[in-house]
């Protein structure tokens, strides 16, 4: 029989794994985090060496949860063609077998321009990028997996940014982690508003979802708001927390990444994505907020970006 206060979380050592972590934990469950390189056990988390590419490894760090959070992610954007899809299969087949709710981090990958500019649960998935078919696929697997013995949710949210360091444009893009901040790059468009979503409210929202199991469909998807930012607007929050209101603010050189895409698999598969960044896309968390009311977290913007630097080294 699961533990029903048991999780386990693959990928645990990124951005968003350590967070769901990290939440699930202060809500009293015991946390089991998959990561090829674990590490030392802390309170209520133990940390399993394994791989989220091998379906036995994902299977055996399965056994007895009742909840398995798929935070796996290829670094660096790339290979997501070659893994991307393999790991959610072994995640399905372990929630098969134990009877585990799966939860994902979704993204806005999976919706194209038709979709734009607000972003609802039930918006059509028309992606135009290889990324975005994947996705698709994923969330397609999701749902039949629901249908047939496992349990699915999906929260869907903008840009990342947090204290932990992972795939994300903050910590990769607009500044340097481990060191003081002396420019910011900013990827946005003039006029374009960005959706961002600070990760220990992400977490902290996992967990208090899964509190409500009992009011759960079997395959339930959430869209979490997050900040919805004005041009350079994360910039001028970067400013105020470091405390230089004429810090300088650099466009990221997006003619570049595409002059060199050819010959820089990071900067292809940055391209690709690029549309995200030139048009305003935000999410409706309105299902969400009318589901979690006053539990819904909400860290305000100043407090989550000077947090985020210094959680980066760099305040």
């Amino acid at each position: 029989m699961p533990n029903p206060k048991l999780a386990l979380v693959i990928g645990a050592a990124g951005g968003f794994g350590q967070e769901a972590a990290a939440a699930l934990a202060r809500h009293g469950w015991a946390v089991r985090a998959l990561a090829r390189r674990a590490q030392p056990a802390t309170n209520r988390i133990e940390w399993i060496s394994g791989d989220a590419m091998k379906a036995g490894d994902v299977l055996a760090a399965a056994r007895g949860a009742s909840v398995i959070v798929h935070a796996a992610n290829p670094p660096g954007y790339r290979d997501w063609d070659k893994l991307v899809l393999p790991m959610i299969d072994h995640t399905i087949a372990a929630a098969r077998e134990t009877g585990a709710r799966i939860v994902l981090p979704g993204n806005i990958y999976n919706f194209g321009p038709d979709a734009f500019p607000t972003l609802h649960e039930n918006s059509p998935q028309h992606p135009t990028t290889r990324k975005g078919a994947i996705r698709v696929e994923m969330e397609k697997r999701l749902e039949a997996a629901a249908s047939s013995g496992a349990r699915v949710l999906i929260v869907r949210a903008g840009d990342f940014f947090g204290p932990k360091a992972g795939n994300n444009y903050f910590s990769a893009v607009m500044v340097r982690p481990g060191s003081p901040v002396t420019r910011i790059i900013d990827p946005g468009r003039r006029g374009v508003s960005h959706a961002w979503a600070y990760l220990p409210d992400i977490g902290e929202t996992v967990a208090r979802l899964l509190e409500r199991e009992e009011r759960l469909r079997d395959f339930e998807s959430f869209h979490f708001a997050g900040h919805q930012l004005a041009a350079r607007e994360m910039a001028e929050a970067i400013r105020r927390a470091v405390g230089n209101p004429r810090l300088p603010v650099w466009p990221f050189p997006w003619a570049l990444v595409l002059a060199l895409q050819p010959f820089v698999p990071l900067f292809r598969e940055m391209a690709e994505m690029r549309y995200l960044w030139q048009r305003s896309i935000s999410l409706d968390g309105s299902k969400l907020a009318a589901f979690l009311g006053d539990a819904l977290p909400a860290t305000p913007l100043d407090v989550a970006v000077r947090d985020t630097l210094r959680g980066l080294g760099c305040l």
